[in-house]
């Protein structure tokens, strides 16, 4: 039998996990692990037991399928903690649970049509985990309008950019912007003033708008969430996605909340309920329970929060020390992002490129890793004149801050000698 697949493309994060492979099996010790994007914690005590209440609990909805079910509410509770928008005050909003992020990005391209019309356009941004462009492009077929962060805006939302590529699509229309703010693999967050020179975009085009706001609770105050800026808008179709795989380092709970527009939301859920039956109900319910403690739930974020900035305060000197040079700054996360050199450790990567026919981001990340063993994730951006920028991201989703690891890493950092 013959795949239906074509092997050709690899997820990027399965070839990081070969190089980690060979890393191990070539050395014998184990890699300094950066490339990491999921929390390296569990969730805090509180939630872990609320979430066993529930498991034991033999109530009928708890264990049955959850569909529309929004169990204690836990659906406001998200959107009140992620963006401090009261769903009670907003009666032209709605907001469900969801089975994740990921999931939910892929279904609504489907909610704007796109398995109707495959001449449908949609925007999203590079450099990006490219998830929305994977399925709209490769297993869609519809066509992605790139709307390029850029090392040169400090990788933000640049509205005269996106203007600029729409303008080169002429009279075809655009029918959905999906962003991923704060960002990944740039940990930049949105301004009130980002949000609303695209949402006036929007409603001048008629434009639907999404955000993935995964990352939105570990951003504090550098960052302002969508929905807080768009439910003052009745006429703007939207969403915004939170979950608690970030917010409370709880990725294997798969679930989350979507807040929008009632018609975008609608529209998804009709693609939705043909797709999954919802969230684990009685983890759903143990942080809808939670969350009616807000106080509490603000507290937890921000020990969360503590713990990332102490370690990217620890790791963004070292790395700027080495010579590395900043993509952007760090604001909201667990992410650092880099420019990529011409040379390191000594070795000229344009040729190491040409050798391994690769670019030169992937070069870079291939050498240091089989070197040193410090692992991160490459990405190619573009820079202000539209050319590629290789980029490496190094989150610090591992404990940056134990000894052992500290001195093996700043050891690796001396040997690098990047040069631009």
């Amino acid at each position: 039998m013959a795949r239906r697949i074509p092997n050709s493309e690899i997820n990027l994060f399965q070839l990081i996990y070969i190089l980690l492979k060979q890393y191990r099996e070539n050395s014998g010790m184990e890699p300094l692990n950066l490339s990491l994007g999921n929390p390296d914690g569990i969730p805090p005590e509180e939630i872990l037991g609320l979430e066993s209440r529930f498991a034991k609990d033999p109530a009928y909805d708890y264990h049955a399928y959850a569909e529309d079910k929004n169990l204690f509410n836990f659906a406001e509770g998200m959107v009140s903690l992620h963006s401090g928008v009261e769903m009670k005050k907003n009666s032209h909003l709605e907001a469900f649970p969801i089975a994740g992020i990921k999931t939910t990005s892929a279904l609504l391209l489907l909610a704007c049509g796109l398995g109707e019309r495959r001449d449908l356009i949609y925007a999203s941004n590079l450099p990006a985990y490219d998830i929305v462009g994977v399925w709209g492009e490769k297993y869609l077929k519809s066509r992605r309008m790139v709307w390029p962060l850029c090392g040169a805006d400090n990788m933000r939302l640049n509205v005269r950019r996106l203007k600029e590529a729409v303008a080169r699509l002429g009279h075809q229309r655009l029918e959905l912007i999906f962003t991923v703010r704060p960002g990944n693999p740039a940990s930049v967050g949105a301004s009130h003033q980002e949000w609303t020179e695209l949402i006036s975009f929007c409603l001048e085009r008629k434009i639907r708008l999404a955000n993935d706001g995964a990352y939105a609770g570990l951003a504090g105050e550098k960052h302002v969430p969508l929905a807080s800026v768009a439910k003052d808008y009745p006429e703007l179709e939207w969403v915004e996605m939170y979950s608690v795989s970030k917010s409370f380092s709880d990725p294997g709970a798969r679930l989350g909340a979507i807040v929008g527009s009632r018609d975008f939301v609608r529209d998804y859920l009709m693609i939705k309920g043909n797709t999954d039956s919802g969230p684990v109900p009685f983890v759903m319910a143990a942080y809808g329970k939670f969350l009616q403690d807000p106080k509490n739930a603000r507290e937890v974020l921000s020990r969360l929060r503590g713990l990332y900035r102490r370690r990217l305060e620890y790791v963004i000197p070292l790395f700027k020390k080495s010579g590395l040079i900043p993509a952007c700054e760090t604001e909201a996360g667990f992410f650092t992002l880099w420019k990529v050199p011409g040379s390191v450790l000594g070795v000229d990567l344009a040729r190491e490129a040409k050798g391994r026919n690769s670019n030169l981001a992937e070069a870079f990340n291939r050498l240091v890793i089989s070197r040193t063993g410090l692992a991160g994730v490459h990405f190619l951006g573009q820079d202000e004149n539209g050319d590629p920028e290789p980029l490496i991201r190094y989150a610090v989703c591992a404990d940056v801050l134990n000894p052992l690891f500290k001195e093996r890493f700043e050891a690796a950092l001396e040997t690098l000698r990047p040069r631009y």
